[in-house]
Parts: C-alpha cells; sequence; structure tokens
C-alpha cells in the first residue's frame, strides 16, 4: 500500500514539541527567526513537519531571501530529520516543499536546502559556498586530557609549543558594542585578503551577536600584547558550538594564536555544558576553497565528518535556468578582466622602461 507523504505548517509550539528530543541547529532553531528579521532582505517564512502517514519524520524552517530581482528560500542545515532519511524519503520531501512554495508564492525562484543523497532536481549552489566534510570535537564528559588525546600529534605540539613561547590571552568578549567591533573586523578584511574570499559588510556580523544574543552566539578574542591576534564567533544551541565566524592576523598565525584561542573556547564551553564543537566546513572536491583551513582544524580531530551539503532545488525551472546562465556570464567577465589587468601593467612597464 503506498504511504502517505505530507507536509503540516507548524506553529513555534509545534516545532518545539516534534525538536524535544533532537538537536537542531540554531539556524533551524526558533531563536534565527530574530536574526533573520534583523536582516535587510530576509525575514522567517514558515515552518513545517514532514509526516509519513501519521509519523512526523522531519522538520525544517524556512527562510526568505531577496537576491537582485529574484527570491528563494533557504532551510539552513534543514530538513532536521527525525528518522534516516533515505533517497527516496529527501527527493518526497522536496517535490512537496517544492509545490507548495509555487503555490504560496509563485515568485520564488529556487529552494535552498540540505540533502545527503545526489539526485537530479539537486543543483550546485548558485552564489554561495557549501561544505561536505567538517571537524567535529566531542566534549560532553571529557577532560582536557581527554581532549588533548584526541587531538593531532601536531595539535598537541603547537599548541603547547605556543602555549610556552607566545602564550596568547583569550577573552570572551561577548556583548562588544558596534562601534568597538570595527578593530575585529579590520583583522577579518586582513584575512579576506590574504585567504581570497569575501566578507560581508560589518552589520551582518554585529546583527548576529546582537539578534541572536548571549545564549546562541558568543565573541571570542585572542591578543598578545594588546594586540588582537585571532577571533571566532560561535553560535550555541542544544549543546551544540559551532565557530561560525573567524579571523587572525598574521602575526597570529606565525604563532598559531587560532590553536590557543580554540583550546580556550573548546574548555570554555565544555564547561559549561556544551556537547559537541563544529569547526563548520573543511576542504574536500565540493569545496576546493576550504582546503586551506583542513590544516588548523584537523589538529583538534584528524576524523572527518561527513555532513549533507546545501543544493539548490528550482521553484521555477526556467526562471532559475537563466539565472544560472546570468551568473556564469558574470563570472566571465569578471575573469576577463582580472586577466587584462596583469596584461595592461606589463605593457605599461615595458612602454615606460622603453621611454
Amino acid at each position: 500500500m503506498e504511504r502517505s507523504i505530507r507536509l503540516v505548517p507548524l506553529d513555534e509550539d509545534g516545532f518545539a514539541a516534534l525538536t524535544t528530543d533532537v538537536v537542531v541547529p540554531v539556524e533551524q532553531s526558533l531563536a534565527w527567526d530574530d536574526y533573520d528579521r534583523a536582516v535587510p532582505g530576509r525575514r522567517p517564512w514558515k515552518r513545517f513537519a514532514c509526516y509519513v502517514d501519521e509519523e512526523p519524520v522531519a522538520v525544517l524552517a524556512l527562510s526568505e531571501y531577496l537576491g537582485r530581482g529574484f527570491r528563494y528560500l533557504w532551510a539552513k542545515h534543514g530538513p532536521v530529520w527525525l528518522v534516516e532519511p533515505t533517497p527516496e524519503l529527501e527527493c518526497a520531501l522536496r517535490e512537496r516543499l517544492v509545490a507548495g512554495a509555487r503555490a504560496v508564492d509563485p515568485r520564488l525562484v529556487f529552494v535552498r536546502l540540505h540533502a545527503t543523497h545526489p539526485a537530479e532536481d539537486l543543483h550546485e549552489l548558485l552564489q554561495s559556498v557549501t561544505y561536505d566534510r567538517t571537524v567535529i570535537v566531542e566534549l560532553g564528559g571529557r577532560t582536557d586530557d581527554e581532549i588533548l588525546a584526541g587531538m593531532k600529534k601536531r595539535g598537541r605540539r603547537d599548541l603547547r609549543k605556543g602555549l610556552r613561547e607566545q602564550p596568547v590571552d583569550c577573552t570572551e568578549e561577548t556583548g562588544l558594542s558596534a562601534e568597538d567591533f570595527t578593530e575585529l573586523y579590520e583583522v577579518l578584511r586582513e584575512t579576506a585578503e590574504r585567504d581570497g574570499f569575501g566578507v560581508h559588510p560589518m552589520g551582518v556580523y554585529t546583527t548576529m551577536l546582537d539578534a541572536l544574543g548571549p545564549q546562541h552566539a558568543r565573541l571570542f578574542v585572542g591578543r598578545h600584547d594588546g594586540e588582537i591576534q585571532a577571533w571566532v564567533i560561535v553560535t550555541v544551541n542544544d549543546g551544540a558550538a559551532t565557530a561560525y565566524y573567524a579571523a587572525s592576523t598574521a602575526s597570529g598565525r606565525a604563532y598559531d594564536a587560532p590553536t590557543q584561542l580554540y583550546w580556550h573556547i573548546i574548555r570554555t564551553l565544555r564547561d559549561e555544558g556544551a556537547l559537541t564543537f563544529d569547526f563548520m566546513g573543511v576542504g574536500s572536491p565540493l569545496a576546493p576553497s576550504l582546503e586551506a583551513l583542513t590544516t588548523m582544524k584537523t589538529k583538534f580531530n584528524p576524523e572527518v565528518a561527513e555532513v549533507p551539503p546545501a543544493w539548490d532545488t528550482p521553484v521555477r525551472p526556467f526562471a532559475y535556468a537563466a539565472l544560472v546562465k546570468a551568473l556564469a556570464a558574470k563570472r566571465a567577465t569578471l575573469a576577463g578582466a582580472r586577466r587584462a589587468v596583469p596584461a595592461v601593467r606589463r605593457a605599461t612597464g615595458r612602454e615606460e622602461g622603453a621611454a
């Protein structure tokens, strides 16, 4: 007999009741709604439970994003599965979600959500980086020695060397004003320029800290002789801590300040009852841009965990295809411009030399 699979809207109380016994990522939690409301171009959309016959098998919270002339939904780190998802179950949930989104708001172009099993309706993300591997450190009930024993030999060596030769003063600075965050933002810009990634406007980070509050968003900073060498924003929900944003200076890296800071964070959160610490993504064929982070993150656990990456599922296939084409053209134009700049400089240099 064919089983009934349906999506049922949930209010906050219904969502909380169904997720009592599971770990909910902070982006799927009720607390995330305040952050979505505070960021321009975003808002909480709807929450659903997926039922197979009368059994709830998953819940998901969706946020609506306004792009440049288009709208889409994103269930960050969702669905939250209450059972082990099969390829068929993941596909059935997406089919019902896409049909429902199309019926509720025909302007929506695609839905972004996480999936374990590849499928034809899943497309690589338009303009964001996802990951399918991360490093997770178990904290619950573990002593310092036990956490150290789980680290790579190199990790223990680097930590002890840094603590001995140039110890970093690690403090929590949750509640830092937006004005005082400016100094941290400059460190982030230095990190981004060095490692080749983009940064959000400063307000995205300060709004996150303010909207989520100290219960769900924490700021830790490492200094040496009063100078910032590294900082990390950590989110916490249901005992799961995640290193969400991080930055470090060149001098901080030279003496491995991030390792000392992470060691401080891990022990602090463990003492407060956190059960896990997720470094939020390492390199893989799906996420080669994160490869530079792998060495540092695996110091704390050499075992890499597989996690479901994010995918786009079109709601309006023709509109989505047009976006893909337009974005490819834009990237080609930018790549051509970047190639042209060195050529112009070389030509100018030759002319000046000849003169």
